[in-house]
């Protein structure tokens, strides 16, 4: 819902909200907006206070996977679509959790693929898909996230080796390349790399002015950077002076 979109932007910049001036601000009656509120509580983006709530989006941490799944949705469903389209049938992908990568999960649950997922989302929807061979990793399961974690996760990755390793990202840029806000989930990236003959990293264009608290990989490792029209053109240019291929979907 935009409203709530809105209010989550507001959340970002503003310790605190009033729920008489969202109200105002968004047209609608205070009891509109106490309902957002609680349902952004319920995802742990905010706690509720008299009259309003705090924000509870900490600098240093992603937002909980329900609120990214909101953001940018007709491009990610864009991004995952190119980013299966280079996955050829027969290949052994690595996919990576994350709002983005289940959008490629989506998009090769009709093809004839191998996958290893890295989150139980992707997994539950590959499940039922006739055509791909699903392959579960062990390993701890990041609560609210539901991705894969751990000494378990990243043996069985290095146990073996994949065409494709289809990454997400925190936050992706020509001077700290790869990062991610969680530490566990910055080595089980590492692991999907370094067991890939080719990585693809898909990520929406806001992403290009984040910088998370982890470092995954300078930008030199990746081959292809999935994304929109919206990259910053100095990004754009300083990926394909490293190499990477960048894929610009359409608007």
């Amino acid at each position: 819902m935009e409203r709530v979109r809105a209010i989550m932007n507001t959340l970002r910049t503003h310790d605190s909200v009033s729920v008489a001036e969202l109200a105002a601000e968004h047209g609608v009656s205070e009891m509109t907006i106490r309902r957002d509120l609680d349902e952004l509580a319920q995802q742990g983006v905010v706690r509720r206070v008299r009259g309003g709530a705090l924000s509870l989006l900490l600098r240093g941490e992603e937002p909980p996977f329900g609120v990214r799944e909101r953001e940018a949705v007709e491009a990610k469903r864009r991004i995952g679509e190119e980013a299966a389209a280079l996955i050829a049938d027969g290949e052994a992908v690595v996919l990576d959790g994350g709002t983005t990568a289940l959008e490629v999960a989506r998009a090769l649950a009709d093809r004839r693929v191998t996958v290893l997922p890295l989150a139980l989302q992707p997994v539950m929807l590959l499940a039922a898909a006739p055509r791909v061979r699903l392959v579960l990793p062990g390993g701890e399961v990041r609560k609210g996230e539901l991705n894969v974690m751990g000494p378990l996760t990243e043996s069985s990755i290095k146990a073996l080796r994949f065409d494709t390793a289809v990454i997400g990202c925190c936050g992706l840029s020509a001077e700290h390349g790869l990062t991610a806000h969680d530490l566990p989930e910055v080595a089980v990236k590492q692991a999907a790399i370094a067991a890939a003959r080719r990585v693809i990293v898909v990520c929406d264009s806001g992403k290009f002015a984040r910088t998370a608290f982890g470092a995954v990989c300078p930008i030199g490792r990746l081959d292809v950077v999935v994304t929109d029209p919206g990259i910053p053109p100095e990004e754009r240019d300083a990926l394909a002076a490293a190499g990477v291929t960048v894929k610009e979907t359409t608007a």
